[in-house]
């Protein structure tokens, strides 16, 4: 019989290899899965909060006024640019007034002539040598050539055009040498330093209104501007039409940028308070409930998903009522990758110092070091 050799099975050992690679690979899985989400949070805040109430309104200056001629004469001179700034007093325009001023010698003249004929006649009625009639009548008439000149000066008034306040005149549509008559319009002046806002609120928000409420006012010419105010006066009156009432306003203008006529977009502060406020951004919704997720500093920066009740909204801001304290530190950005539960990596904390663009160049100029 023929003995036929086979081969020998290969040992166990020659798979370890194959194993230990597979271990490798296993445990370098967990290590993976192990990299906190990155997120961005934001503070809640306790900030000063209002219910808005928007209403539309117009400028107007805290004083106007149009000087006009009131007598028939030529400009003589003309002391203004146009849109200059003026203080109160300053002379504008000033019209020929040759014939007054000469009539107003003449009757100075006189009342000197008749002033001295008082003194003359009272010293001889103090010697007894003049009635006390004489010396009457021409006190009488010293007091009437007094009053004369009173009036004449009192019209040369109406030769010169002062400016009544400190404000800015308007363009100058007057030129030296023309003849003007009564009632023609020299020059605009208005007070700018304080602007008057007139705007109507319905009458359902009457209870709400009262002097010194506070107000923001926007206007198209400068979107990246608000400006403050407050109310000043309520109107005594409800429009039987439209049902409103109207309210007056003051803004103050050291600039001199706004200008009457202007429309302006007004937003009430009604029920001012202190509220806790956070981003929009930081809201879960789900279903009728809002959450938000509540990075815990003191483990590791946890997650804790947290149910709150959300007040009023405005600019993208959110007034927490319940389930927030103030300084507590939310996911601001990150909310859709990050789990109850997570420890995250926080990136930074949006604020006004610190924008989520910073932020998130101050990562990228990290990972490029």
């Amino acid at each position: 019989m023929t003995l036929t050799s086979r081969p020998l099975p290969s040992p166990p050992a020659r798979r370890l290899p194959a194993l230990t690679l597979l271990l490798c690979l296993a445990l370098s899985l967990p290590l993976a899965a192990q990299e906190r989400t990155a997120v961005i949070g934001a503070r809640a805040l306790l900030e000063p909060w209002s219910d808005p109430l928007e209403a539309l309104g117009t400028l107007r200056a805290d004083e106007s006024v149009t000087l006009s001629a009131t007598v028939t004469e030529i400009v003589a001179e003309v002391n203004f640019r146009d849109g200059e700034v003026v203080e109160a007093g300053q002379l504008l325009v000033r019209l020929e007034d040759g014939e007054e001023q000469a009539q107003l010698r003449v009757t100075q003249a006189l009342r000197d002539e008749r002033r001295s004929a008082v003194e003359r006649l009272t010293q001889l009625q103090n010697r007894n040598m003049a009635p006390r009639a004489d010396v009457e009548d021409a006190q009488a008439r010293l007091r009437q050539v007094q009053a004369e000149i009173q009036a004449l000066e009192a019209r040369l008034t109406n030769y010169r055009l002062r400016a009544p306040f400190d404000g800015m005149v308007g363009f100058r549509n007057v030129s030296i040498g023309a003849l003007v008559t009564p009632g023609t319009e020299l020059v605009t002046l208005d007070k700018l330093d304080v602007m008057k806002l007139d705007f109507s609120v319905p009458e359902v928000y009457l209870a709400l209104l009262e002097p010194g409420l506070g107000l923001t006012a926007r206007s198209v010419a400068f979107p990246d501007e608000t400006f403050e105010g407050e109310v000043a006066s309520v109107g005594s009156r409800i429009d039987p039409v439209s049902r409103s009432v109207a309210v007056r306003a003051e803004l103050q203008n050291p600039e001199l940028r706004l200008r009457p006529g202007m429309l302006m977009v007004v937003v009430l502060r009604r029920s001012p308070r202190e509220a806790v406020v956070v981003p929009e951004s930081v809201l879960i919704p789900s279903g009728d409930r809002q959450y938000v997720l509540v990075i815990d500093e003191t483990d590791e920066y946890r997650l804790e998903r947290r149910e709150v009740r959300v007040g009023e909204r405005r600019l993208g801001q959110a007034e927490i009522l319940e389930g927030l304290a103030p300084d507590e530190l939310v996911v601001s950005h990150g909310v859709q990758r990050a789990r109850e539960g997570d420890r995250v990596r926080l990136l930074g904390i949006a604020s006004d110092e610190a924008s989520i663009r910073e932020i998130l160049e101050a990562q990228r100029d990290e990972g490029d070091a």
